[in-house]
């Protein structure tokens, strides 16, 4: 189907399209990059879908490590299950959720009836339902206006992975939002469990992640308002996540740019909270050239591969000096 609907069109005539896509004999499979937006635009796609199908199920590409997004998952009880137990030949619908096809190849293997999500319109996002709002904050706002415009009351559950999932990708509306993010939230707040997204908050921080704090306080470098770290080898790249919103909070910091090597890449998370600055162009600008970069205009990540970049270094000594030669060059 085309991209965009007509403005002319409206959330009722919407659903109602969204609903003709499947049939009470399919089994639907919903994809995701899981993370808390992700996984609660899952939820509600799932919810949206009750009754209207044989079973949904919901598979991730990804292996979830955060130790909030775990407590997430945890406490909410969110059904899902990593891609590799997919089994295709059950499956007569597709959907992705906060994603798009070409984002990754793991959903390029797919061929997607169904794609609502709120990241820039790529070309080869098509389906027979396709809703892209990328100026929304949050996948979870969209998924939220979908029920209340079928009249589904969402429950204390799906309300608080929702209400999360907003939370979260607007960065508690530090990031570019809408109205429609705000609507959407004040919305959920009747019927959200506050004490488990205090809990969920508050599990970010573990034994485990209070070492990668400490090595990061140890590399932290100031280039005049850009608090950088280099944190070296990691096993997961979300660390680098964590530490790059962490450090953001300083008085002292605008820019906030953490980087580590992940297997055979050089990963670099940015993060300011100024008025007039873009993170995503900022590392398209620094990093474009080299690898995969781009983001919001808050928040954005670079990953090179290290062969690519082995050869752009000249003489320059380590990964660390190479990053910091492109910010002072800034």
């Amino acid at each position: 189907m085309d991209h965009p609907f007509p403005k002319s069109i409206s959330l009722t005539e919407k659903c109602k399209k969204l609903q003709d896509v499947v049939t009470h004999e399919d089994t639907l499979a919903v994809l995701i990059n899981a993370d808390p937006d992700s996984l609660a635009s899952a939820m509600a796609l799932k919810r949206f879908f009750w009754r209207k199908v044989k079973r949904t199920l919901i598979f991730r590409i990804n292996v979830i490590k955060r130790a909030d997004n775990l407590a997430l998952v945890k406490l909410l009880k969110i059904e899902q299950k990593h891609i590799r137990k997919l089994n295709s030949s059950e499956i007569t619908k597709w959907a992705i959720v906060d994603s798009q096809p070409n984002h990754n190849e793991e959903f390029n293997r797919y061929s997607f009836d169904i794609i609502i999500d709120h990241h820039p319109v790529d070309p080869g996002s098509t389906g027979q339902f396709v809703d892209i709002k990328e100026d929304y904050g949050a996948n979870s706002t969209i998924m939220a206006e979908y029920l209340r415009a079928a009249g589904i009351k969402p429950s204390p559950r799906l309300a608080t992975a929702l209400f999360y999932g907003i939370k979260t990708d607007t960065d508690n509306f530090v990031r570019p939002s809408t109205p429609n993010d705000i609507n959407a939230l004040r919305y959920l707040f009747q019927f959200v469990n506050m004490n488990i997204i205090k809990k969920i908050e508050s599990s970010e921080m573990t034994r485990k992640t209070l070492g990668s704090f400490q090595t990061a306080m140890e590399h932290l470098t100031f280039i005049k308002d850009i608090a950088f770290i280099h944190m070296g080898k990691v096993n997961d790249p979300d660390i680098l996540v964590i530490m790059a919103d962490f450090f953001l909070k300083m008085s002292e910091a605008t820019w906030s740019i953490v980087s580590g090597i992940c297997g055979q890449k050089l990963i670099i998370i940015f993060r300011n909270a100024g008025f007039r600055l873009n993170a995503g162009k900022m590392a398209q600008k620094l990093f474009g050239q080299l690898g995969s970069a781009g983001g919001h205009k808050s928040a954005a990540r670079a990953e090179l591969q290290l062969d690519d970049i082995e050869n752009e270094m000249n003489g320059i000594s380590g990964f660390k000096q190479f990053i910091l030669a492109k910010l002072k060059g800034i």
